[in-house]
């Protein structure tokens, strides 16, 4: 039976097979799918993946030790102002490596920060192709800015210190202006920023009429972690929004998406709030300009009718005389006319007593020798009604308490009664 290589042997084969038939270096592009540092080594695994899919294609594992790594990682991230991360597209230097007990990968000597800049501007460009074409790239900067934006919606991590900075300053302002800020928390770097921003964004979404205008910051963390900033579902979420909102997540190098998509981009959370405290500053100016032309526009007003009144106040005393002129003669024609149509009424009437004094004497003397006939026969009528000449004839009048007495029946035993002769009376009383 033929003797068989042990596994150490037969990897040295390899090994050594490596060695003789890749000796070189070589440049590859792949994925980083995942990125680790353990003791100052990085440890990458590699993937390639279908075009127009997310299924691999080819894997492979590679690593860059700790001498290398420090140059490559300062380097790269001085180019590109990113760290290298899981989901960035790399062009790698690698020379083939195998070891007899821990197998085969790849030793990174050099990375190409320029291809992995190329390929974020390519995605960039992706993201911003996008957005044109659903029409909200510009959708911000089409937004009116709120005259008086004190009402702040804050969104950065409650610890950074680029908040405490942007606190300060809106604060601590000249002219003392007053601002309502308030934080919605959020993680400002790592891999889940676009999640955390998107979250804090939908929180002051469902309160929007509490607030003038938005503010994401970033301060205290590294200039180069700023991928998450470059996602399309945070763009787009920044576009749509119904509210101003300015960043201020202090990177030196070129804008991020989120930057583009913004109302206003500024480097620094201090730069943030410069600009709300220079907006309120120039409102603030506009109402004291206002204020001012409002006086001289008062003033001048005001002089302009003191010169009227003055003008008016000469001219009193001539149309004063005029007009006294003038109703004087107007009451002297009145006066005459009066006076005139008095004198004609008075002998009018005149005339007219006259006529009825002349008519008044007869008709007043039919009249009372009228009254004086039908007063004589009055006489006589009360003269022969006089009770007194039935009594002279022999009658008599009976009376009870005054008043005469017509029938027996008014009368009852006791009452007194009154008898009036022709001359004299005789009192009596009924018995029955």
């Amino acid at each position: 039976m033929e003797q068989g290589l042990t596994l150490y042997e037969l990897n040295n084969l390899v090994r050594q097979t490596l060695v003789l038939t890749m000796p070189d270096e070589y440049w590859v592009e792949a994925e980083l799918s995942e990125l680790r540092e353990v003791r100052g080594h990085c440890y990458m695994e590699l993937v390639q993946k279908e075009e127009g899919s997310h299924t691999p294609v080819a894997k492979a594992s590679a690593k860059c030790w700790s001498n290398t790594w420090a140059f490559v990682r300062r380097h790269f991230e001085r180019v590109t102002g990113q760290s290298m991360r899981p989901g960035m597209k790399v062009l790698l230097k690698v020379t083939a490596n195998f070891h007899e007990a821990y197998g085969f990968s790849w030793i990174v000597t050099d990375v190409h920060p320029e291809f992995t800049m190329g390929d974020m501007a390519r995605r960039r460009q992706e993201i911003i192709r996008i957005l044109r074409e659903e029409g909200v790239f510009e959708l911000q900067k089409e937004l009116s800015f709120p005259m008086f934006a004190q009402r702040v919606a804050v969104i950065s991590s409650a610890n950074a210190a680029g908040y405490g900075d942007f606190m300060d300053q809106l604060s601590a302002n000249e002219h003392g202006l007053w601002f309502a800020p308030r934080l919605f928390s959020a993680s400002m770097q790592g891999e889940s920023v676009s999640a955390n921003v998107i979250s804090a964004l939908n929180a002051i979404n469902a309160r929007a009429d509490q607030f003038d205008v938005v503010v994401i910051i970033r301060g205290g963390g590294a200039t180069s972690d700023l991928s998450g900033f470059d996602t399309l579902e945070l763009a787009e979420n920044v576009a749509n929004f119904p509210l101003p909102i300015i960043t201020g997540i202090g990177h030196e190098r070129d804008e991020s998406i989120l930057d583009l998509v913004a109302y206003r981009s500024v480097k620094t959370p201090t730069a943030a709030a410069a600009f709300l405290i220079g907006h309120l500053e120039s409102v603030y100016q506009r109402l004291l300009d206002a204020q001012e032309r409002v006086v001289r526009s008062v003033s001048r007003r005001m002089e302009l009718e003191e010169q009227r009144l003055r003008r008016l106040s000469e001219k009193i005393p001539m149309v004063f005389s005029l007009v006294r002129e003038r109703r004087e003669a107007t009451l002297q024609r009145l006066f005459l006319a009066m006076a005139s149509a008095a004198t004609g009424r008075l002998a009018a009437e005149q005339h007219r007593v006259d006529f009825l004094t002349g008519r008044l004497g007869p008709s007043a003397m039919r009249r009372l020798e009228h009254a004086a006939y039908r007063l004589a026969l009055m006489e006589q009528r009360t003269k022969a009604l006089d009770p007194a000449l039935p009594l002279k004839r022999g009658y008599s009048l009976t009376l009870l308490n005054g008043r005469i007495v017509r029938d027996a029946k008014q009368l009852k035993a006791g009452d007194r009664i009154e008898t009036k002769l022709g001359r004299g009376s005789v009192s009596s009383v009924v018995e029955k």
